[in-house]
């Protein structure tokens, strides 16, 4: 191999209540990419019990669920493989070699574990605190080449970045003895002339990179918030869509005629993004066609065109979920896919490390 072969990876924690933010930052924009390069899509079941185990059933239903999600929006099994993360095992046998790569200062300058765990972080369990390290396991088991994250993920990204950049550095020599690196292109003190991991890209694109809660615009919009009306969930009706957006938290002025307008109105400028992301448009655009005008008709055309881009998704993932066989079946050949591609990956990291394999 003269370079590495490009490949996206991405996943969703299934969790319940999938929402727009889901959608729009991350489900929507994987959808183009499936005609640009080889994709993987994951449902990172063993993510979701980090924080601690859920109902073991709503797991499972929840995992169908995000499945059912990714079809419906256009994730097809034709051209993307979809798997839930527990099936395949080389995640987590990967993670445990990089919970030996990654530092203790790396994973104690992550935020979002800070976040998380607040005050109680002693009585965190350590999957919370290591889980970017299984995240790193997630890519660089298919040595993915790029990601697509939100702005939130960024520094989770990093980290991957910084541990392959370690175990291509810790092995350098047993990867050229090998002979299973990859040449790289641009040889420096920090890395060295063979790789067997990639440096990962993150893809970060579109007028929302980041959907906020619809009850205050300074939050990330939440499956956790405890009001439901901070969000808008894949799975409502257009009469709940309405009335969400209805309700939304506003200021009292009109909108901008320009972005800069919408700097300290984090409302508006969440609602303006959400328009945006939905219309397949820019912030600018809407404004052109929005500017001067106050919340009262601005709500309505959004919850229009909510209605109208999410009601066909939202009815075929009741079809789906309303007969799981389909979604199993998905699920079943995609970890087959998967697991083809990365378990020649860990039998590589084995012989890096020095495993002794005598079977």
């Amino acid at each position: 191999m003269t370079e590495f072969q490009p490949r996206v990876f991405s996943g969703v924690q299934p969790t319940g209540n999938l929402h727009l933010g889901n959608y729009l930052g991350a489900v929507s924009r994987w959808v183009p990419l499936q005609d640009q390069m080889p994709t993987i899509f994951c449902v990172v079941d063993s993510h979701a019990i980090t924080a601690s185990f859920p109902n073991p059933q709503e797991l499972t239903d929840a995992t169908r669920e995000v499945t059912a999600a990714y079809m419906a929006a256009g994730i097809d099994p034709k051209k993307s493989i979809i798997f839930n993360q527990s099936q395949v095992r080389e995640h987590t046998e990967l993670a445990w070699i990089f919970n030996c790569v990654a530092r203790m200062g790396w994973l104690n300058r992550m935020t979002q574990f800070k976040e998380k765990a607040g005050k109680n972080k002693e009585n965190a369990s350590v999957g919370l605190f290591a889980y970017p390290n299984l995240m790193a396991a997630d890519i660089l088991a298919y040595r993915a080449t790029h990601v697509p994250v939100g702005d939130d993920q960024k520094q989770h990204l990093e980290l991957t970045r910084d541990i392959a950049a370690k175990f291509n550095n810790d092995f350098a020599e047993r990867i050229t003895e090998l002979g299973i690196g990859v040449p790289n292109p641009t040889p420096s003190p920090e890395l060295p002339e063979n790789l067997y991991f990639p440096l990962t890209e993150p893809m970060i694109a579109g007028p929302a990179t980041r959907i906020m809660s619809l009850r205050d615009g300074t939050k990330k919009m939440s499956k956790s918030d405890p009001s439901d009306l901070s969000r808008i969930n894949l799975k409502d009706d257009a009469d709940a869509i309405a009335k969400k957006i209805r309700k939304a938290k506003t200021d009292p002025d009109a909108l901008p005629s320009e972005v800069d307008g919408l700097k300290d109105r984090p409302e508006a400028d969440n609602l303006v993004g959400i328009y945006a992301a939905l219309a397949g448009s820019t912030k600018e655009a809407v404004l052109k066609d929005f500017g001067g005008q106050q919340f009262s008709a601005f709500k309505p055309a959004l919850s229009d065109l909510a209605v109208e881009k999410l009601s066909p998704m939202t009815n075929e993932m009741r079809r789906l979920t309303a007969d799981t066989s389909e979604i199993d079946a998905v699920l079943k050949d995609g970890a087959e896919q998967a697991s083809a591609i990365a378990e020649p990956v860990l039998k590589d990291v084995r012989k890096i490390v020095g495993f002794l394999d005598v079977r």
